[in-house]
């Protein structure tokens, strides 16, 4: 843009009654952040000099969750529309340049059309992003002389009979040269039925002033939707979640069923990776080749190994695991967990902070917390490492080639030497020697004289 300088208004002091909730709309979450985070994302790729965002009710919360360097929070109150926002946001830019103006309730606005926009503006022009919508009842459509040209925006509550069949509306975007758009919102007043200051006014401004309005229309119209309620929250996850499916599907991983899943972070997929319905994946998942997860697991900040299988239902957060493993059903890896290669945790078995050796096993309703095991061990049904005494956790070290019985409880700090047999039913309270069966549980006993009750 021939280096002149790029300013960014966020219009985010809307308090969205619509969504009937206590966060603050732009705080809602599409694709696991904050719908305002990707409209920042959008504003920074047109390399800004400065980045004002509006923010009204709860505006302490807006900042706290997205504060950043290149950010500048201006307060509206009270709120008296977008045009007055736009003069709040000015007054503290700087006035060279051109300034682009976003909604921070349209998280799929691509940083490409803001881009167009500011070029735009950088011809002296005023620039407005347009889409032709499906339904556009509820927005402001934009009016056309007979050649054409921009004429003015029109609100849905202020438009005629003839001006709501129109389907051409304004999406909340505009850039204009800096100097320019102060003089314009600086002369706005009220004149609607909300007695409120319309950016949108500045059409009719800039016409009076022989300035250029024109027109950018969207290419596809669902990237300009705007947030107002829950439902458009829901219908805006689902366009991301088909596009992030779509993106992986075309560089080769298999997807059961795009409209069953969930990216709330990135996934990093090597080839032949197989994913079915109902998975959801969290903050950065790298899942290797050949990898297979099934229906209805949760996926978090984890590394899965080639050939490695997910079974269904479980929940894997914070672990690395190897080649050739499998987890699962109805398992949970919780942080700090490494499975070695060829690994088994089955179901119902929950491991945490502990390190699994090659080819280890733990198949069955256990629990393994504060643990190294090494490779080889078998760790029976029903089994746990007691680790945990009230105020500390203390640890527990199995060798090689061990194998634990059913319904054995180690009691840690405790040692299970290589080779080593613990007895099912045990309390293990001391190391065990390796390569020798121990024992550590009461004497059976039989009673000659005992009579079970018998009901009246």
């Amino acid at each position: 843009m021939s280096g002149t300088p790029v300013h960014v208004v966020v219009m985010a002091a809307g308090q969205g009654k619509r969504m009937r909730s206590s966060t603050p709309k732009v705080l809602h979450r599409i694709a696991g952040r904050p719908m305002l985070a990707h409209v920042l994302d959008a504003a920074r790729a047109v390399a800004p000099k400065a980045v004002a965002v509006v923010v009204g009710a709860g505006g302490e919360a807006v900042r706290s969750a997205l504060a950043a360097p290149d950010l500048a929070f201006v307060l509206q109150d009270p709120p008296r529309g977008t045009g007055d926002a736009v003069r709040a946001a000015l007054a503290g830019l700087p006035r060279d340049g051109v300034t682009v103006v976003v909604n921070g309730d349209t998280p799929l606005v691509p940083g490409a059309l803001l881009r167009e926009l500011a070029e735009r503006a950088v011809r002296g022009r005023l620039a407005l992003l347009t889409a032709r919508a499906p339904d556009p009842a509820g927005l402001g459509r934009v009016v056309r002389d007979a050649g054409g040209g921009v004429l003015r925006i029109v609100e849905d509550r202020d438009a005629t009979v003839a001006e709501r069949a129109i389907d051409e509306i304004y999406t909340g975007a505009l850039a204009a040269p800096t100097a320019l758009l102060s003089a314009w919102v600086a002369k706005l007043e009220p004149h609607n039925a909300q007695n409120e200051y319309y950016l949108t006014d500045v059409v009719a401004a800039a016409i009076a002033d022989g300035v250029a309005v024109e027109a950018v229309v969207a290419p596809d119209e669902r990237d300009t939707r705007g947030i107002n309620d829950r439902a458009q929250l829901a219908e805006v996850e689902r366009i991301v979640q088909r596009r992030c499916a779509e993106t992986l599907m075309r560089a080769g991983t298999a997807i059961a069923d795009p409209a069953r899943f969930d990216l709330r972070g990135t996934l990093e997929c090597g080839l032949d990776v197989s994913i079915d319905v109902g998975c959801v994946f969290e903050g950065r998942v790298v899942l290797h080749d050949g990898v297979r997860v099934e229906p209805y697991c949760l996926l978090r900040d984890c590394e899965v190994g080639a050939g490695s299988e997910i079974r269904a239902h479980s929940i894997v957060e914070g672990a690395t695991i190897g080649a050739n493993a499998w987890v699962g059903p109805y398992a949970r890896l919780r942080p700090g967990t490494v499975l070695a290669d060829e690994a088994h945790i089955g179901n119902f078995v929950e491991v945490k902070a502990s390190t699994i050796g090659r080819g280890s096993k733990a198949n069955h309703l256990a629990y393994v917390g504060d643990a190294t095991i090494g490779e080889g061990v078998n760790f029976g049904a029903g089994s746990i490492t007691a680790n945990y005494d009230g105020a500390r956790k203390h640890r527990t070290v199995i060798g090689d080639g061990a194998s634990i019985g059913s319904n054995v409880v180690l009691v840690a700090p405790v040692e299970v030497g290589a080779g080593a047999t613990i007895g099912g039913g045990s309390a293990i309270t001391r190391n065990a020697p390796p390569g020798k069966l121990t024992l550590a549980r009461a004497e059976q006993t039989t009673s000659d004289t005992w009579k079970r009750p018998a009901k009246k």
